[in-house]
């Protein structure tokens, strides 16, 4: 049986939702964008209160998640008062600019909401490219473990992500589906 999967996203400049397509291309989920305002629609809230698993996407701005993503965070404190999303699974992903742009910091945000949430948390899973061999077209050639990271640097268009990162987001995006599909 097929899981409902939901990314809900913030992307500033389209590289974030690049990413977020790419993680549900992998995991075959519904995509929800937060708007430029941080808001979401009543529909959208419903898809993420059926959802089996939600994925959280956002760009790392400053050091964390933009200001959008946390309007959006705020606002499940909802779900949070209700238990509404508790036992739900829950993976992340961010990209900035630089390879590690304190990347780290919005995760553990990231996984700090789900587990007030109530959830549980699926990781990228996935050996790092570390070798002097690799490159970026390889997967998970920036070493993440939390969840899936990418780098796009701030001149680079959309059309311009390093393959590797969209590799990975795909292939987080499978782990987090059959994960769900294991815990029916």
């Amino acid at each position: 049986m097929q899981k409902k999967i939901v990314v809900v996203f913030h992307s500033g400049y389209g590289h974030t939702k690049k990413q977020a397509e790419a993680v549900a291309k992998g995991a075959q989920a519904t995509l929800i964008e937060i708007s430029q305002e941080g808001e979401i629609t009543e529909a959208e809230w419903a898809l993420l209160d059926e959802a089996d698993a939600i994925v959280f996407g956002t760009p790392t701005y400053m050091g964390m998640a933009s200001w959008q993503f946390k309007k959006f965070a705020d606002a499940t404190s909802k779900a949070w008062f209700t238990q509404k999303w508790k036992d739900k699974l829950f993976g992340g992903f961010t990209n900035s600019a630089s390879f590690n742009g304190d990347k780290q910091s919005t995760m553990n945000y990231l996984f700090t909401l789900a587990m007030q949430l109530g959830g549980v948390w699926v990781g990228l899973g996935l050996m790092p490219s570390n070798s002097k061999a690799a490159q970026r077209t390889d997967i998970n050639n920036l070493g993440a473990s939390i969840g899936a990271y990418m780098q796009s640097p701030s001149d680079a268009s959309v059309d311009e992500i390093p393959q590797g990162d969209l590799d990975t987001a795909v292939a987080y995006g499978e782990r987090i589906a059959k994960t769900a599909a294991r815990l029916s």
